[in-house]
């Protein structure tokens, strides 16, 4: 495991402005979210609004970039929204985890003054993980594995949700599932691709497919894996290029086996050893702007790449469970335990593109 300390991170910030690039360096401001609920889901419509959601069946939303966030009902039962979909200012989808009944979706429509529930799982053995939005009326979302079988669901209409039958998926391995972490494990590109990061397992795998949930292949990845290691969230930034990010939940402060990249649209991966991650991350994203630019997030803190994933540092600031950016606005929140968000500015390079110096 590779570190590096403060200095190394002026020099980097350094490097960067000596480019002539137009950047500011990122910087992390905390909000008051008013609440003391752990925080695992977080999307950002623009720099104004942004949803967020946790455990006590917490929802908020902010309407003023973050100066004040309002807590929304959606129900009295007190369940865990790990994960929410934010598709404009007042369109949100949040799901809840948990064995049976308690693995729901929800959605509003009207800035959370009302809200439908969508999916009500019924069978004892189902539990959500997380979900995504090819747009607003497509999504898909995934449960732990049951009896060999991945659990995928899928909506083409925002309204009703359809489980995938077992013979369209491949088999699962022993244990196998999607971590309930950030919302993030599932990448959605286009209106048909998707890759999904999976762990808990022998191998951490990734399930891809290219034509909307018809047909789908699995492939291995180098990251480490077991009860509570592998893959914790992916992206893409086109059909080719990605990253997997991970490691292992109760380990912080570890990077070991923890970020892998494709080239090949998910084919194949390539572990990074040299210039990795600084610890556990249980998010990955690509940034606005900057061709291979990479944000990743955990609890312990962050790091930024240029060259997509093959090389990081550090960024000074906070850690978080999970995090979301602002389409093409250069600005996102980071949102995690006892209530913790806090708005990250700065993440807006034009003129060149971001590079390390070593």
């Amino acid at each position: 495991m590779r570190r590096r300390g403060n200095s190394a991170v002026r020099q980097w910030a350094a490097g960067v402005v000596a480019l002539g690039a137009a950047v500011t360096a990122p910087q992390w401001t905390p909000q008051t979210s008013g609440v003391m609920s752990s925080l695992r889901g977080v999307s950002a419509v623009n720099e104004r609004v942004a949803w967020a959601s946790g455990s006590r069946a917490t929802v908020l939303r902010t309407a003023d970039g973050g100066a004040t966030w309002a807590k929304l009902a959606v129900t009295t039962d007190n369940v865990d929204f790990r994960d929410i979909d934010a598709i404009d200012e007042r369109t949100a989808y949040v799901l809840s985890i948990g064995a049976g009944a308690t693995s729901r979706i929800y959605k509003t429509a009207d800035a959370g003054e009302h809200w439908d529930l969508q999916l009500a799982n019924q069978d004892p053995k189902a539990f959500l993980d997380a979900m995504s939005f090819w747009d607003a009326t497509h999504g898909i979302a995934v449960s732990d594995t049951i009896d060999g079988h991945f659990v995928i669901f899928m909506t083409d209409d925002g309204q009703t949700w359809k489980r995938l039958p077992d013979d369209r998926l491949p088999p699962a391995q022993p244990n196998e599932g999607f971590f309930a972490a950030s919302g993030t494990n599932i990448a959605v590109l286009g209106t048909d691709d998707v890759w999904i990061g999976t762990g808990a397992a022998e191998k951490a795998r990734v399930l891809r497919s290219f034509d909307h949930g018809l047909t789908w292949k699995v492939t291995e990845t180098p990251l480490l894996s077991g009860s509570k290691s592998g893959i914790y969230s992916i992206a893409f930034r086109d059909n080719r290029n990605g990253v997997v990010v991970g490691g292992t939940y109760d380990k912080e402060a570890e990077a070991l086996d923890n970020c892998a990249v494709t080239s090949d649209g998910g084919a194949t991966w390539t572990l990074i050893k040299e210039h990795g991650l600084s610890g556990f991350r249980s998010v990955v994203m690509y940034l606005p702007g900057k061709p291979g630019g990479l944000l990743a997030v955990g609890p312990s803190g962050s790091d930024v790449s240029a060259d997509d994933g093959r090389t990081w540092m550090p960024l000074l600031g906070p850690g978080f469970h999970t995090f979301s950016l602002a389409p093409n606005a250069g600005i996102g929140w980071g949102a995690g335990s006892q209530g913790r968000i806090a708005r990250l500015d700065g993440l807006t390079t034009s003129g060149t593109a971001l590079r390390f110096p070593y």
